[in-house]
C-alpha cells in the first residue's frame, strides 16, 4: 500500500479536523466540545494534533484510520488505531499532553 504524500496530507488533515470536533472530556457531544478542546490546547493540556500525528508518521509509520480522545484517571489520552503496509493493526494509547505512548497492541500478522 503505498500512499503518496498529498494524499496522506490530505488524510491528517481531516483525521486532525475529526479529532479536534471530538476533543471532548465527557463522552456525550454538545455545541460546547469545539470550545473545550480549544480550552484544553490553550491550557496545555493536550498537544497538538498536527504534532502528535507528525511524530506517528516518524515513529509509527502507516494509515490512520481512527484517532479519538478520551479522559482516564484524570488523564487526557488520544486512541489512534494505524493500519501499517504489511497488513497489521495497532492501537496506540498516547498521553495527550506528551505523545508518549503509554500502550500498543497489534493485530494481525506480516506477510
Amino acid at each position: 500500500m503505498n500512499t503518496s504524500r498529498p494524499r496522506l496530507l490530505k488524510q491528517l488533515t481531516l483525521t486532525s479536523l475529526l479529532a479536534a470536533a471530538l476533543l471532548t472530556v465527557p463522552a456525550i457531544a454538545s455545541d460546547k466540545d469545539h470550545d473545550r478542546a480549544r480550552e484544553a490546547l490553550k491550557a496545555g493540556q493536550v498537544m497538538p494534533l498536527r504534532t502528535v500525528l507528525e511524530r506517528l508518521e516518524r515513529e509509527h509509520p502507516g494509515q490512520v484510520l481512527d484517532i479519538e480522545i478520551e479522559e482516564e484517571h484524570g488523564r487526557l489520552i488520544y486512541e489512534v488505531k494505524l493500519l501499517q503496509d504489511d497488513g497489521r493493526l495497532i492501537k496506540l494509547e498516547l498521553d495527550a499532553k506528551t505523545a508518549t505512548v503509554l500502550s500498543r497492541k497489534d493485530r494481525g500478522q506480516r506477510d
